[in-house]
């Protein structure tokens, strides 16, 4: 089929719910794409920081073949060896307890809040679980009611239960937090808000809190999580360890799952049939996800992450410092938004015709979270043509 036509069989069938970009993305290698019409692009999507390892990436490609001549799927009522040894694996690497996988990071969050609710009454409690402002914890209805408001209109009434703070202020979060609040759960780096980093005093201070009048502190890095920030977890760079941790996106790279941690203390309020999945942690995901933490590892790529960030970080810097059009840059590791003086979506287009992928959060933040492997090369590509759509769309602003 070309082109036009399957973006005409799109738009008849799908539900209207993306925008999508006017191109058909089939294949994929390290961090480039190419289209049916055969035109390639660097991708600083990665799926919106799901590709972390970049495109194909033979090690995960060699695993999930493997796995899916052996063993696709088993309902949790059996163990299997990559499921047992993911949960060795991750429990070690985040210092955590135990673990419950999902399918998505939505389900992670959701699981977090039900882990909540039954902490709470085990305590007596029936409190709020206290959220962030502008924060984004997914599309289910109870995440939305955590979240910020523009995703909560024409979904009214929204579930009870949830009160919110402004991110990074730390004498709203005191006067919020008291002896009836059953969790708080923060992301390290908001994403969706527009790649906004807590401050450590924040964070230790939502410690603090929590374990005054123990409530759970919460740490949603479905999208900073697994190497994105420069560290396996984001949560490391703060020296504030959480009670509940939850994962998604890189974990697979690319193959759905999710994953929902927890101290001892508190995953042990849930007993046999309060929660389950059918599909989470399959034989199929949790290899997938085995060998993407083995790449990370064998390869580095986290201390690259890092060490690319600083980079990127840097030279974005250079073009801000002399353009006013770009208001500030801010991120962690490979996590980084560009905020900027007017809505982004034609700045997108402008690279999309120069053959790169970017992505917008909260209307004028470009936000970039491209794989580990992507080369400076690329990235160089990327900041030179970030420099002239800018221009290009400040002059059709004037």
């Amino acid at each position: 089929m070309f082109k036009k036509s399957l973006h005409q069989i799109d738009q008849k069938h799908h539900f209207k719910l993306y925008k999508r970009f006017p191109i058909t993305l089939v294949r994929g290698s390290g961090s480039r794409v190419w289209d049916t019409e055969g035109k390639e692009y660097i991708d600083t999507f990665a799926g919106i920081a799901v590709n972390s390892l970049g495109h194909c990436h033979p090690k995960i490609v060699d695993a999930i073949q493997d796995q899916a001549s052996k063993l696709v799927h088993v309902s949790n009522f059996f163990t299997t060896p990559p499921q047992v040894e993911l949960t060795q694996k991750l429990t070690k690497l985040a210092g955590l307890d135990r673990v419950f996988f999902t399918n998505s990071g939505v389900e992670s969050i959701e699981g977090a809040f039900k882990l909540a609710r039954k902490y709470g009454h085990s305590a007596g409690k029936t409190g709020d679980i206290i959220s962030m402002e502008e924060c984004f914890h997914g599309r289910s209805i109870g995440a939305i009611a955590a979240g910020k408001h523009k995703y909560q209109e024409g979904f009214e009434p929204m579930p009870s239960g949830f009160a919110h703070v402004p991110f990074n202020d730390i004498e709203a979060l005191r006067k919020k937090v008291d002896q009836s609040t059953i969790a708080v759960v923060i992301e390290p780096v908001q994403g969706e808000s527009g790649i906004r980093v807590a401050d450590k005093a924040y964070l230790q201070e939502a410690r603090r809190l929590c374990d005054k009048y123990d409530a759970l502190l919460i740490f949603d890095e479905i999208q900073c999580g697994i190497g994105r920030t420069g560290k396996m977890f984001a949560y490391e760079h703060y020296g504030v360890k959480p009670d509940v941790l939850t994962l998604a996106k890189a974990l697979g790279s690319g193959v759905p799952i999710g994953a929902l941690l927890a101290t001892e203390k508190a995953a042990s309020v849930l007993d046999y049939g309060n929660h389950g999945t059918t599909f989470g942690g399959n034989p199929l995901a949790t290899r997938a996800a085995l060998a993407t933490l083995e790449v990370l590892e064998e390869e580095k790529l986290v201390q690259r992450a890092n060490e690319l960030g600083a980079w990127l970080m840097k030279e974005l810097n250079k073009i801000a410092k002399d353009e006013d059009a770009i208001k500030e840059v801010r991120g962690k590791g490979l996590m980084i938004g560009m905020e900027l003086a007017f809505p982004g979506a034609g700045v997108m287009e402008n690279m999309l015709k120069k053959g790169i992928l970017i992505n917008v959060a909260s209307g004028n933040v470009i936000r970039l979270v491209p794989s580990f492997v992507i080369s400076k090369v690329e990235l160089t590509a990327v900041v030179l043509a970030l420099k002239e759509s800018i221009q290009e769309e400040k002059n059709k602003q004037k």
